[in-house]
């Protein structure tokens, strides 16, 4: 049996935590007693997420991509708190469209959120942890890390890239008693899919509060074993 108790207390930073699967996990993980530092860049639905949240919930304006921003965002939340139990990098924005005709804007926009602004979070809270030699760290990566769909190929090579850098994290902090999970879903009923002018069928995909739930029972994992990596799908496939 799970025991979702062991959350009252403790402290998670979650980025991009304005919309989607961020706030969805935060509205669960703030119902089951945990602390929270929230981030993500658009201030005004950021403080509307945290205002739905318990009162131990500190929210910080995020850009995952400006080093000094995430650098801040970690040092409010240590101060705030004190320990960092658990970082959920959610943050993420994808364009999608054929390789050949994509702007290279849209691409290092893509790199940067997706790819950079894991790869910092991971850093400056990856350091708090080390010092106290206990963290969990979760990325949201994509089944596009793993899978070559056409008119993903600024999307697929940041996933890809954060898959890389989660596995090389999990070797280089394994025995620092950090743990870290890479986390692959299909799509995923959120805002994401906004711009798109044809979107996928929601109703197919994996509700996000479904997602939420799974992100939290790997935050409450038994003692003795670790999950590296979940793959997590629709009923019907990827879409």
């Amino acid at each position: 049996m799970i025991d979702f108790l062991q959350l009252q207390g403790k402290t998670v930073a979650i980025t991009g935590a304005s919309r989607g699967i961020g706030k969805e996990t935060a509205l669960l993980l703030s119902q089951l007693g945990a602390n929270l530092v929230l981030g993500a860049r658009h201030e005004a639905e950021l403080k509307q997420a945290a205002s739905q949240m318990n009162a131990n919930t500190l929210a910080v304006p995020l850009d995952v991509t400006n080093e000094d921003s995430v650098s801040r965002f970690a040092e409010e939340a240590i101060s705030r708190f004190g320990t960092i139990d658990a970082l959920i990098n959610s943050a993420g924005t994808g364009v999608f469209e054929s390789v050949l005709t994509m702007s290279s804007d849209d691409f290092d926009r893509m790199i940067a959120v997706n790819l950079k602004g894991t790869f910092l979070a991971c850093q400056y809270f990856g350091r708090h942890m080390v010092e106290n030699r206990a963290g969990k760290m979760i990325n949201v990566v994509s089944v596009a890390g793993t899978t070559a769909l056409p008119g993903c190929g600024g999307y697929s090579a940041s996933k890809f890239g954060v898959l890389g850098l989660t596995r090389v994290l999990q070797a280089e902090l394994r025995n620092k008693g950090i743990q870290v999970t890479a986390v692959l879903p299909g799509a995923v009923a959120t805002p994401f899919w906004d711009r798109m002018e044809l979107k996928p069928d929601a109703s197919d995909m994996i509700p996000v509060q479904s997602l939420a739930k799974h992100l939290v029972y790997l935050l409450c994992q038994p003692e003795g074993s670790v999950v590296d990596e979940m793959t997590v799908m629709p009923p019907l496939g990827i879409l």
